[in-house]
């Protein structure tokens, strides 16, 4: 039977070799290791690419950082129980001889569910011939970055059932007056137009940016709502077309102006208003551009143009949960295991469990609709 071919030589420590077979061989030992059978990755090896798996994940995952994680243990059922302290009124004027009425304490739980998920790719004999050499460290790259887009995205819709929503005010594209409060989608980017020459479109005057001033409202309602910050900041999870705008802000500061690189969050880019923001493609581009608001979409606007999401939150906000057993991980099967008749493809794929997020205080959570001046045609994600 016919094992893997590609040069495990470039992964071998010092002190290794690598046999005729693809199987490492120390030198010391002269213990071999590598497809056992020329069918399955030995221990080392599945370790070694599971470990780069992970590697090229965790450099693309920006939502889950802020997670509060909930063991999940072994063959236990697929759900878990986050659990909350009820907290207490204001204490009330004592009467001399009189017993006041105590107040009740106990917990709220929530709850949180795992799912599976996957996703593989076959390689045919004719790659491994032609450049095999990289085609496993290659599919392990691209597979650890499908694998972080899909955490970031399940974490993200999970997030946008979120019920504490703030739209950014329309603003006079020439003098930045605000010209309304929206409430919905729907009414961002309202302000009148300026009508189009004969047979063109009308151009609209307002627009909603996240401005300076709506971070500092959104910092209100999280200082109203008693959020718990975290190491002293509010965080807020923001799209590149929409940091576009706050980085043009005199208060603007950039994050390696007050942190040493190895202090600062993955993805981290800046300050302002006490809130820092965490930059991240994946945050939500939602609506129709070009439809108009009156369509079913609730998240187009009238200025037509995409509307982003951004993520304000505090400390456990929403948690995550990390199954024993379940972790991500890298399955590789050898052509001369299940490559057909005449050994003709081998497969690479990954799988993990996960709930996604679950909201665990909604009131810690605050969700920012707003437009973007720098891209009005973002694809939506």
């Amino acid at each position: 039977m016919e094992n893997f071919k590609f040069d495990l030589q470039i992964f071998a420590d010092a002190g290794t070799v690598v046999n005729a077979t693809g199987g490492y061989v120390n030198s010391g030992t002269g213990e071999v290791t590598g497809f056992t059978d020329g069918k399955t990755l030995s221990p080392e090896l599945k370790a070694f690419y599971d470990t780069e798996l992970l590697e090229n994940a965790r450099t693309e995952l920006f939502y889950a950082q802020f997670a509060k994680r909930q063991p999940l243990p072994a063959n236990h059922h697929g759900s878990v129980e986050w659990r909350k302290w009820n907290t207490f009124d204001r204490a009330a004027k004592l009467k001399e001889g009189v017993i006041p009425t105590g107040q009740k304490f106990g917990v709220t739980t929530v709850t949180g569910a795992v799912d599976q998920y996957g996703t593989y790719t076959s390689i045919t004999d004719k790659l491994e011939l032609r450049a095999y050499d990289d085609v496993i460290l290659g599919a392990t790259e691209e597979m650890g970055a499908s694998a972080a887009e899909t955490q970031e995205k399940l974490i993200r819709d999970a997030l946008l059932m979120g019920t504490n929503v703030l739209y950014c005010d329309n603003i006079d594209k020439d003098t930045g007056k605000v010209l309304s409060t929206p409430e919905s989608c729907a009414q961002m980017g309202a302000g009148g137009v300026t009508k189009g020459a004969s047979g063109a479109a009308d151009t609209p005057h307002g627009w909603s940016l996240l401005t300076p001033a709506m971070i500092n409202k959104a910092v209100t309602i999280m200082k109203k709502n008693r959020v718990p910050r975290i190491n002293g900041y509010y965080y807020a999870v923001i799209h590149p077309s929409v940091a576009h705008d706050l980085r043009q802000d005199e208060g603007w500061i950039e994050a390696h102006k007050y942190a040493a690189p190895d202090a600062l969050f993955n993805g981290e880019i800046g300050e302002l208003h006490g809130v820092r923001f965490i930059e991240n493609v994946f945050a939500p581009v939602l609506g129709v551009a070009g439809t108009s608001a009156d369509g079913d979409d609730e998240y187009v606007n009238k200025s037509r143009s995409r509307t982003y999401a951004t993520y304000f939150f505090g400390k456990d906000s929403f948690g995550i949960i990390d199954p024993e057993g379940g972790a991500l991980e890298m399955i590789v099967h050898d052509k001369g295991e299940i490559g057909g008749p005449l050994n003709q493809f081998s497969t690479i794929g990954y799988k993990f469990e996960t709930n996604g997020a679950t909201i665990l205080y909604p009131e810690r959570l605050l969700r920012v609709m707003s437009c973007s001046s720098f891209s009005a045609s973002d694809e939506t994600n």
